[in-house]
C-alpha cells in the first residue's frame, strides 16, 4: 500500500467509527432528537410547588392511566429509557420499593421517553416491572414535566402538587424516606 492509501485508512477509521455510533444511537432512540439525555448529576433537584401536569397515558398492555384517576394517592411519576445505564442500574430497586409500599396508597408511574416501544417492553419485563409503564413518544408529558435528562423522578403529594424531583437513579435509603415523608402527611 502506498502511504496516501494508509494515510486515507487512518483518517477514514475513526470517521467510519464515530458514524457507526452515531447510527446505532439514532436506532436505540427511534432518531428523536434529545436521545442521548442522560444525567450527569444526581441528587434532590429545587422545584416550586405547583399542580402536577395531568396526564393520560397509553401503557404497554394497552391500558390507560390518567395522573388525575390517581388523586388522594402519593404518585411517583418516573422518566427513563431502556437504554440509559442509571435506569437499569436502579430498576430492580424501584421495582422492589413498589411492592413495598402498593399498600400504602402509593403509586408508581413508568414514562419511557427517547426510545422504542419495544425496547421499552422488553426492558420491564427484563426488571419484572409490575407497575403501571408507557410510552411518551411524542415527548408531550416529558416536556410537560420539563424533562432534560434521564432518569428523573417527580413525587406528586395526595393532592396533586409536585413536592420533589430527584435527579439520577435514587438509593434505596432516599426512595423510601421521601415516600414515608410524603405518606405521614
Amino acid at each position: 500500500m502506498s502511504k496516501r492509501t494508509w494515510l486515507l485508512v487512518a483518517a477514514g477509521a475513526p470517521l467510519l467509527a464515530f458514524l457507526g455510533i452515531l447510527v446505532w444511537a439514532s436506532a436505540q432512540t427511534g432518531g428523536r432528537a434529545g436521545g442521548m439525555g442522560v444525567n450527569t448529576e444526581f441528587g434532590v433537584a429545587q422545584v416550586e410547588t405547583e399542580p402536577a401536569p395531568d396526564f393520560s397515558l397509553v401503557l404497554l398492555d394497552g391500558a390507560r392511566v390518567s395522573l388525575s384517576d390517581l388523586r388522594g394517592r402519593v404518585v411517583l411519576v418516573d422518566f427513563w429509557a431502556s437504554w440509559c445505564a442509571p435506569c437499569r442500574q436502579e430498576a430492580p430497586v424501584l421495582e422492589q420499593t413498589y411492592l413495598e409500599y402498593a399498600g400504602a396508597d402509593v403509586e408508581f408511574v413508568g414514562v419511557n421517553i427517547w426510545d422504542l416501544p419495544d425496547n421499552a417492553a422488553t426492558y420491564v419485563a427484563q426488571f419484572g416491572i409490575s407497575y403501571p409503564n408507557g410510552v411518551d413518544g411524542e415527548g408531550k408529558i416529558a416536556i410537560d414535566y420539563g424533562v432534560q435528562g434521564i432518569p428523573e423522578k417527580f413525587f406528586i403529594d395526595r393532592k396533586g402538587l409536585i413536592r420533589q424531583k430527584f435527579v439520577g437513579p435514587m438509593r434505596e435509603s432516599v426512595l423510601k424516606e421521601t415516600l414515608v415523608s410524603l405518606i405521614a402527611e
